[in-house]
């Protein structure tokens, strides 16, 4: 059986190697026939403590890790992830030119 993987934002990175993740999704109301946005949050293992909050990341399914993490942050290479971070941390003096 294939791990399942969602998509979310950090929401806190307040505790050692865990991360909290809102994942979002829309469903139809069964009345009104209306799409509502719902939302769950998840703990998720994040080893190196390399995301914070407001970065997107993708999380799998995984073993028990503890009372409430069943969920990894997947050390993934895309923008999405970590690039916001990377950017940030980019050489300043490089895009003027610099000095003669």
């Amino acid at each position: 059986m294939p791990k399942r993987i969602l998509q979310g934002v950090v929401v806190s990175d307040s505790c050692d190697k865990t991360v909290i993740v809102r994942v979002e999704r829309r469903v139809m109301h069964p009345l009104y026939k209306k799409f509502v946005s719902r939302s769950k949050k998840y703990a998720a293992h994040d080893e190196e403590n390399r995301y914070h909050a407001g970065d997107a990341v993708r999380i799998e399914e995984s073993r028990p890790i503890s009372k409430r993490k069943r969920w990894v942050v997947l050390a993934s290479g895309d923008a999405a992830a970590g690039g916001r971070r990377a950017a940030a941390s980019a050489p300043a003096g490089d895009e003027a030119g610099g000095a003669p």
